[in-house]
């Protein structure tokens, strides 16, 4: 018997789609009569990772890590800092405008909240079929029939066309804006966190809707989320993000069954079940989030670590592979430091 997982994996391509290559995003602060930039929000500080045709990476971490950025950058719809964004081992970044034109519609995008990206003056029919039309993506004599396909697809009826975005609730509005990225053809698509702003059983709804659309197009997704029994269902490739960077990476079941980094640790401790009689272990992280414009020395997350070491808050730590395509940013997995002593040791856990 052959199940969705298994047809998925069958489509999924060992070959990467996406490259991310110490992708930095840096917004600058700027004060004083003649606007002087006196500082930076490093709101994305050097990620790398690469995306296999055909699957789907969760990004994860907290509000203001820079998960969004990272995504918007990664589409350039945000200039870079420094770093690199390779699409199908194009550099995104040095194409002129031309050929990124060309590229748009193989790389899109759902944004998060379906009330504020609908045009409230075009008609649900003109805001699917628009760029369409600018990127002739197929003849004139063609068109109703191919927007009237994409909106099926997406479940919602042709008749629909005429309507305008008030006139849906919210579950629906989102299928629009799958349809508007799904008329274009894409491989690509950053999904922002595009069940965040619907009811439960909608939620479900949607992703069951972005996985088969995946399986019949081959679809690529980098799923952007803070929900991880989301992400958990959706995705191939786990990344977790703290302050800009990320700190654990790895296949999914690696990383669930096996979280390594005690930011990862807190995140899943969080995540609850659906037992009554199960006495959760919370892990709660003391301190605040650090602003992204003045970060920590060191390990961004030793100020609010329970199992830091004191070369913590001196030196950063770099990646490490536990395990085959697992790794971690952590100094508790470096043999180096293993004897280091600790500065303090607390479960923190109710």
């Amino acid at each position: 018997m052959t199940t969705n997982n298994d047809v998925k994996d069958k489509n999924v391509e060992e070959q990467p789609i996406i490259e991310v290559k110490d992708l930095k995003k840096y917004f600058p602060i700027k004060s004083g009569v003649i606007q002087r930039t006196v500082g930076h929000v490093k709101a994305v500080d050097g990620i790398s990772f690469s995306i296999n045709k055909g699957s789907t990476m969760g990004l994860v971490g907290e509000s203001g890590c820079g998960k969004s950025t990272a995504g918007r950058t990664i589409l350039r719809l945000l200039e870079k800092t420094s770093g690199n964004v390779y699409f199908k081992g194009e550099d995104v970044f040095a194409v002129n405008k031309k050929r990124l034109r060309e590229l748009r519609p193989k790389m899109q995008i759902i944004f998060q909240d379906p009330y504020s990206s609908l045009s409230p003056r075009l008609p649900v029919g003109e805001i699917i079929g628009e760029a369409v039309r600018q990127h002739k993506i197929v003849s004139d004599a063609e068109y109703n029939d191919y927007i009237d396909d994409i909106m099926n697809n997406c479940g919602l009826m042709p008749y629909h066309k005429d309507r305008y975005p008030h006139e849906f609730s919210g579950g629906q509005r989102q299928r629009i804006c799958i349809a508007r990225a799904l008329a274009l053809n894409p491989e690509f698509i950053v999904c922002d966190e595009p069940v965040s702003a619907l009811d439960v059983s909608i939620q479900a709804q949607i992703i069951n809707l972005l996985m088969d659309l995946q399986e019949k197009y081959n679809l690529t997704y980098l799923f952007i989320s803070h929900d991880l029994s989301v992400v958990e269902h959706i995705s191939d490739t786990v990344a977790v993000m703290y302050l800009g960077n990320i700190v654990e990476y790895g296949k999914k079941e690696d990383i669930f069954s096996n979280p390594l980094h005690p930011y990862t640790e807190a995140l899943f401790s969080a995540i609850p079940v659906p037992d009554p009689n199960y006495k959760m272990k919370r892990i709660v992280l003391s301190g605040a989030l650090p602003s992204p414009a003045n970060p920590p020395s060191g390990c961004k997350f030793h100020t609010r670590c329970p199992k830091r070491m004191e070369i913590c808050s001196k030196v950063a730590p770099t990646p490490i592979e536990m395990e085959k395509d697992h790794y971690v940013v952590c100094h508790l997995y470096n043999k180096e430091t293993e004897n280091e002593p600790e500065v303090k040791e607390e479960e923190n856990v109710q």
